[in-house]
């Protein structure tokens, strides 16, 4: 009986992970009837419940270990610092970015918005150095 409870208990989480995927992040209602479109629905909304899981999970395991807290993921207030950022507000962070490619006669031109110091950060807890941002700005032909 305490084992049920335990996990009847532990179903809201289940829940809010699939409410975030279906509410949060504007997915729409689909609606499919053949059996390999419900298998790979559900893989889909599985390995962003899982990618959004592990975001939060990593920043959140770096911010503890430090005993720091994130400033700035707060629009509304700046000033706010949290060391619990749901993975919503660490990817708003990147809002903006833009990646402008220009095709000339005879070459490319490529510009990759610069990073703030709050996204290099959010690379860096997440284990990513920005290198990996500044290579999308480099085209190899």
């Amino acid at each position: 009986m305490e084992d049920a409870v335990r996990l009847y208990r532990q179903e809201c989480r289940i829940e809010r992970l699939f409410d975030r995927l279906k509410n949060r992040l504007n997915i729409a209602p689909m609606y499919v009837t053949e059996p390999d479109q419900v298998k790979g629905l559900n893989h889909l909304l599985t390995l962003g419940v899982r990618t959004l899981t592990r975001i939060e999970f990593v920043v959140r395991r770096s911010l503890e270990r430090e005993k720091k807290a994130f400033p700035g993921l707060h629009p509304e207030n700046i000033r706010k610092t949290t060391n619990r950022p749901t993975s919503e507000r660490l990817l708003k962070a990147f809002e903006g970015i833009t990646l402008t490619i220009i095709h000339l006669k005879d070459h490319i031109i490529r510009h990759l918005t610069p990073l703030s110091e709050l996204q290099k950060e959010i690379l860096n807890r997440l284990g990513l150095d920005d290198v990996l941002y500044q290579n999308l700005e480099i085209h190899h032909y």
